[in-house]
């Protein structure tokens, strides 16, 4: 007998993103499906743990209930960071404006320009990861940050606002590893920045 309700499997979102500003149609077709590898893995990760768990074997000193999960974070947040990458993109991007978005950018660096340079500092950062700008809920305040490993490096209590993928997978058939910042300004050239707004709190 069950002991544990069955959780909803995932299902991955789909995307038309089809002709972006430097940033290819093979580079997002090959990336959708890592993308889509990740929902897979997250749904093979709660089916395993369920059984376990049906099994009465969910353990801290199980090694095989602690090892998936340790590893269900790293899966779930590719799924999810990716899902906010490529929301965050648009066909049909349009300047920021002068909106709230652009007013607490501004507020937290002085500026909209200054954000931006500084959001792309941190996107230039040896390494693979994510470069996400924040904002805290307690005050409303949004800084730049690095994520490792999908998993680790998140601010709690903080909303993703805007969310770039800098894993070479990201950009690698489009320019050299060495031209990073080219990939970054391509990112800017395709956000939407309405998608972003909305995420405030």
């Amino acid at each position: 007998m069950k002991l544990y309700s069955q959780l909803k499997a995932y299902s991955p979102k789909k995307w038309d993103l089809s002709g972006l500003q430097g940033i290819s149609d093979a580079t997002l077709e090959m990336h959708f499906g890592l993308y889509e590898g990740y929902v897979k893995n997250v749904n093979l990760l709660n089916e395993r743990l369920e059984e376990i768990r049906d099994a009465g074997k969910a353990a801290g000193g199980n090694p095989a209930f602690a090892e998936l999960v340790r590893r269900f974070g790293f899966e779930y947040d590719g799924m999810r960071l990716h899902e906010y990458y490529f929301d965050n993109m648009t066909r049909r991007p349009a300047d920021i404006g002068t909106g709230k978005l652009y007013n607490a950018l501004g507020d937290a660096y002085g500026g909209f320009e200054e954000w931006k340079a500084d959001f792309s500092a941190v996107s230039d950062m040896r390494g693979v990861g994510w470069a996400m700008a924040y904002c805290d809920v307690t005050n409303g305040q949004i800084t730049n940050h690095w994520i490792s490993d999908h998993e680790n490096g998140h601010l709690a209590g903080c909303v993703p606002i805007v969310v770039l993928d800098v894993w070479e997978h990201a950009f690698i058939k489009d320019f050299k590893p060495s031209e990073r910042d080219k990939y970054v300004e391509a990112f800017f050239a395709n956000i939407d920045w309405k998608t972003c707004e909305a995420r405030l709190p």
